[in-house]
Parts: structure tokens; sequence; C-alpha cells
């Protein structure tokens, strides 16, 4: 068994500790999302903390963790009497980005449940899991029905698994921690409230800080166990300050002056809801506890405010999460003012918070917290040519729009777009099964065993059912795509109120498919050249960033600009043949230089068309006298046109319809 990493030897990242160790402190607290780029020793932490949890009482045998002192009276290998009882370690299970919904949740046996009447149920990651922590790194990946299975059990304390008609429900109440970077993508605002705290780490631009972080991994790279002993005091200093916190706790008094400045925080920042509420309470009394107090004070509760509410006032992709500290601090003086007390934080145990010593010489916390670059920052595309350029404008107000589908029946990821076969939705038929049985479709199976049970000898009241009569139900429900934006950014474009709507126009589509699961990529053409200005990607937030920083200006490569995105969509085919694209390209339809622009664009968009892949053309063409040219830059794509004034909710709905008309007259 490997050596884990010393949770007091991680450099800095004071907030995701304090925030794991609350954790540790009070489960109730709700778990921990960490927000972060990568290699900034998110997942290093998270193992770390298994380590320090205190053992958990189990009942002996139970394979699902029933405390012996309070048995779950439902547990499947109960009832549990009194008999014999141990202790082991507290679990933390990891939660794989491509796991199956029976790894999850737990399987039963379907043929022994028809045959005998039996529940033959083995169980997965959550009984796994019950009492421990559950972590999910990269959670923001993970695919939609895993999501609503750890929504159901996270509100529930209890996973059900059903298999029409035949089900088995068992306790599993854990700390849900998971990590993510927000370049990949953003977490559905379900799951994203039900983690109780979050907090961001990046790494530390303190040449100290990071050399004492290479230091530290390298010598515990040569040799681990050593490492991990040389640890071994202030792991056990932490330890054994957690159980401490733990017997104060439930004597930690919670006052009404704290609760109003609760209260009126919540209310301050519009949060929704009131988990928010319940969440900066207990992380207020566990931070007390912490520090082994039994009163809250001011400083814990915007403590608290500072880790449980930044994804929580967040309103849509676009925006940052984060707190305004000065509001933060005058919402707390108005209601309550400032408690007496040390204003100092509480070092922990060897002098630093959670009892890592700090160089004498180091900074508190991660050191330089200035603001990292975004992904692709310092990478903006430079003019390729033509004269003119202006500087980047702002993209106009966001609007709501409807379904903008691809046509046909896909076989693509979980998502909420287009048509698809997937393992979730409603049923539609039956098949043999190809591997393992996840979806039982009982009626054909009946139907398929019933011919044959005089011939099996049946003489009781059970099917006498076969491997070879199991139906595999089939599914119909929605898929994510690909959704690549083409955008003429060049001179013809650059009329600054025009590139405001057009801009606002992509960023409504970009919404649209963030919360439609899809993935969106961004090809810009100007001058003699184009870009890819974001590879496909999950982050709508980085697509909403690379567009507002676009300048313009120059002449119109519109063929370059459709052959950038025909290379773009071949390499992601390799990549994931499943997942069909939807081109939407943003342009007047003018083609200018070079030789031959115009015939070169029309042999280029006549590439999408031989490939049936499915497209827009957003006109921007504007003014009294109208060329047409989006108009016949669709007809070459095989796709529709539709008038940058039409791209709102009520006009998109058409818009679907003249899409799927126009691929099945093609």
């Amino acid at each position: 068994m490997s050596v884990p990493f010393p949770f007091t030897a991680v450099v800095g990242q004071d907030d995701l500790r304090l925030a794991l160790l609350l954790n540790a402190v009070s489960p109730a607290v709700g778990g921990v999302l960490v927000r972060g780029e990568k290699g900034t020793a998110k997942s290093t932490a998270v193992r770390a903390l298994s380590a320090l949890m205190p053992e958990v009482d189990v009942v002996s045998g139970c394979r699902f963790s029933c405390d012996p002192h309070s048995p779950d009276p439902a547990c499947p290998d109960g009832p549990h009497g009194a008999g014999a009882s141990g202790s082991r370690p507290a679990r933390m299970v990891e939660l794989p980005i491509g796991a199956s919904e029976d790894r999850l949740v737990g399987a039963l046996d379907i043929e022994r449940a028809l045959s005998e009447g039996v529940k033959a149920f083995e169980p997965g990651l959550l009984a796994d899991a019950h009492r421990g922590i559950l972590y999910v790194d990269e959670v923001n990946l993970l695919h939609d029905h895993l999501v609503d299975l750890l929504l159901d059990a996270a509100a529930m304390g209890a996973s059900y698994v059903e298999r029409e008609g035949v089900s088995v429900r068992h306790a599993s109440k854990f700390l849900l921690v998971g990590t993510m970077n927000p370049e990949e993508g953003e977490l559905r605002p379900q799951l994203l409230d039900r983690f109780g705290l979050t907090v961001e780490v990046a790494a530390s631009r303190e040449p100290d800080l990071r050399v004492e972080v290479v230091r530290r991994r390298l010598a515990y790279d040569d040799d681990p166990a050593a490492f991990a002993a040389r640890w071994a005091d202030e792991e056990a200093a932490v330890r054994a300050r957690i159980v401490a916190a733990r017997t104060l706790l439930p004597s930690v008094r919670l006052g009404d002056g704290a609760l109003r400045q609760i209260a009126a925080t919540c209310a301050a920042f519009e949060v929704d809801g009131m988990r928010a509420d319940i969440v900066m309470a207990r992380t207020a009394t566990a931070l007390a506890a912490w520090a082994g107090r039994t009163d809250v004070l001011a400083e814990d509760v915007r403590q608290a405010a500072l880790l449980a509410l930044p994804h929580r006032r967040r309103r849509n992709p676009f925006d940052a999460p984060g707190l305004d500290e000065d509001k933060l601090d005058e919402t707390l003086e108005e209601f309550g003012g400032q408690d007496e007390g040390d204003d100092d934080p509480d070092p922990g145990p060897g002098g630093g918070p959670g009892g890592q010593p700090e160089p004498d010489d180091a900074p508190r916390g991660d050191g330089d917290t200035a603001a990292r670059p975004e992904a692709g920052e310092g990478g903006e595309p430079q003019p390729s040519g033509g004269a003119g350029e202006q500087s980047p404008v702002r993209a106009a107000e966001p609007f709501r729009t409807k379904v903008l589908s691809v046509p046909g029946l896909g076989e693509g990821t979980a998502g909420r777009r287009s048509r698809a076969r997937t393992e979730h939705g409603r049923t539609t038929g039956a098949r043999r099964p190809r591997g393992a049985l996840t979806k039982l479709h009982l009626a054909a199976t009946v139907q398929a065993a019933a011919p044959h049970q005089r011939a099996r000898g049946r003489s009781g009241p059970g099917l006498v059912v076969r491997r070879d009569d199991l139906r595999q139900a089939t599914r119909e429900g929605r898929e994510g795509n690909l959704v690549l934006f083409v955008v003429d950014a060049s001179g013809s474009m650059a009329a600054r109120q025009r590139m405001g709507a057009v801009k606002g126009a992509v960023l409504s589509l970009l919404l649209d498919a963030y919360q439609r699961r899809d993935k969106v990529g961004l090809v810009t053409f100007r001058g003699s050249a184009a870009d890819v200005a974001l590879p496909p990607t999950s982050s709508v937030d980085a697509a909403a960033a690379r567009l507002e920083s676009l300048p313009t200006g120059g002449r119109t490569p519109l063929a370059a600009g459709l052959l950038k995105a025909h290379e773009v969509l071949r390499v992601e085919r390799l990549r994931d043949p499943a997942r069909r694209p939807l081109v939407v390209v943003v342009t007047d339809g003018r083609a200018t230089g070079g030789p031959e622009p115009v015939a070169l664009a029309s042999r280029a968009a006549r590439l999408f068309a031989a490939e049936g892949t499915a497209s827009v053309v957003v006109d921007c063409e504007t003014g009294p006298v109208r060329l047409g040219l989006a108009g016949r830059l669709a007809d070459e794509l095989g796709g529709t046109a539709v008038t940058l004034d039409e791209l709102r909710a009520d006009s998109i709905a058409g818009l679907v319809k003249d899409v799927q008309a126009s691929r099945r007259a093609a």
C-alpha cells in the first residue's frame, strides 16, 4: 500500500487545508469543492485528509459500514443484533469520471431476482463511501446521469437501486469532496449547491514557497516512508486536534447576534434558498470548535462567508465566483458589529494553520493572490494582414435562446440538445444485451422466456429465466453536441454597434450550450488568415473570454475560416467520433482578399455539405441595401440562414425546423 503525502507537509494553500479540516471536524458542513489550475496540490491534499480522519466503529461483516450503536434498520445485510463490532480507518473512495451507474450505486443479479425472488446485491461506491469521504477528481467532467445519482444520495442520505420493481436501499452519508479546473467547464448549479464550501487555489508566485514545494516533493518521491515519518508528530497533533474539536463541537454556542449576521450576509449577497444560511452556521460553529472556543465570533462568521458563499452567488457561467469583501465587512458591522476577541488567525499545532510549520521568511497563505492569466491570455490573435484594426468591442447583453439541434438520431455523450440513443431516457424498444445487462426490459424478457417454461420443467411460481432470455431496454434521450462558432472579425464587421450585437448573440448561444452540456469551439478569421481562438472545450467561460477580447479589422478571408473550421472538425471526429457537430457561421457573407475569394469560399462550404454537417449562418448584413451573400453561403453549406435580429428565443424555434427541413431535403 502506498504511503500518502502527509497533510501537514502541504505548502501554503491555507484556505484549502482549513476547509478540509472543518469538514473533518463537522461532516455536516457538507463537503468541499476545490477549484483551481492544474498542479496546485488539489488531489494531494484531499487524499492526505483521509489519514487524519478518526476511525469509525462498524458492525463486523456489514458491507455497508453500519454504526453498531445505531444500525440502519433497512440495511440489506441486516437486521443487526448485538453482535461483534470493530473499528477501521475512515475510507476515502474515489469515483472515476468514466464509472458506470452500476459501479456507483451497486448492481442486482436480475436473473436470480426474477427466477428466485432473491435480492442478490453487489454494493457500489456509494456503499463503500458511507461514513467516509467520496472524492471526485475533475467533478465538472462527470456524466449527467452520475451527477443525478449523487444528488439523490446527498439529499436523502441513502442510495436506491431499482430494476423493474425490484429495489434495494442502503444508507449512504458521505463527505463529498470534488476538484476541478474551471477552464474545462463549470458544474451544474444543482451539484454546485450541494458542496458546503468552495475554495480557489493557485500556485504561489513567491519563489521561496515554490522552492519549498519542490524540495518536499522530491524528498517524498525519493523515500515516501521516511518522509512521512518526519511529519508523523505534526500529523498526530492535527489528528488529536480534530478529535478535540469534535468533542467540543456540541458545546459551541451560536448566539442570536451571529445568526443575525449570517442571515444578513446571505440576504445582502442575494444567494438562492436557505442552504447557504445553514452551511454558514455549521461552518462558523466548526471554526469556533477548531479554535478551541465555545462561542462563535464575528471573525468566524466572516471566514464562513468567504468559504460558503462564493459559488452560491454565481448567476450564470460568465460570472466570476467570489465575494466583495468590503461589502461583507460593511454587512457584518451593520448587523452586530465585531465581537471582542483576538483578531489574529488561530495558529494550528506546529505554528502554521492546520499544524504546518512555515518558513520564517514565507508569507502566510499562498503568498501572491494576484489574478492568474486566463487560458489563452497573452495568446490573443495578432493582426495577420489588412489595416484599420479596432480595439475589442464589449458584447451586448445576452438573451435567452431556444434549442438549436442537430437533425437525426445520434449516439453521442448524454446531454440536452439533440435526439440520441442513450442509456437514459424513454424506452423505445428492446434488444439482446451486448456485454453486461444495465437496463432490463421486463416485458420483453418475460415474452422471450414464456415459450420455454414447459421444456425447462417449470413446476413452481417462479419464472425459469436463462441468460439468453434477458433483454436490454433501448432508450432515447438527448445528447450534447460540438457547437463550433466561426466568427467573421474582418473590417466589414467592425462597426462597433454591429460587433457588439454579434458578440451578444454568440454569448447567448454559449450560455445555451452551457445549459445543454455541449462542447464549444471558436474559429475567427480576418486579414489574410483564420485562427483557432479556442479549441473544442467544455468551458464556455474560456470561449466567452476569447470572444470578449476579439479585435476586428482587415480583409475577409471567408474561405480560410471555413477551411480552418473543417480541419477542427476533422481532428475532433478522431477524438470523439460519436459527438455530432453544429457549425454556426457568424458573418455578412463577404469574401475578400487573395485570388478568387468567392469561388474559394464556395468550394470550402461545399465540403461541409458533402459530409452532412449541420450548419447555420447568422447573417450580420445591415443597411437598406442587402446583397444576400450570407443566404448564398448557407445554401452552399447545406444549412439555413437567419438574420441577426431574428436570433432570439421566439425566432430560433422556426430556425430549428428550417435546419431539420433543409437536411431532410438534402
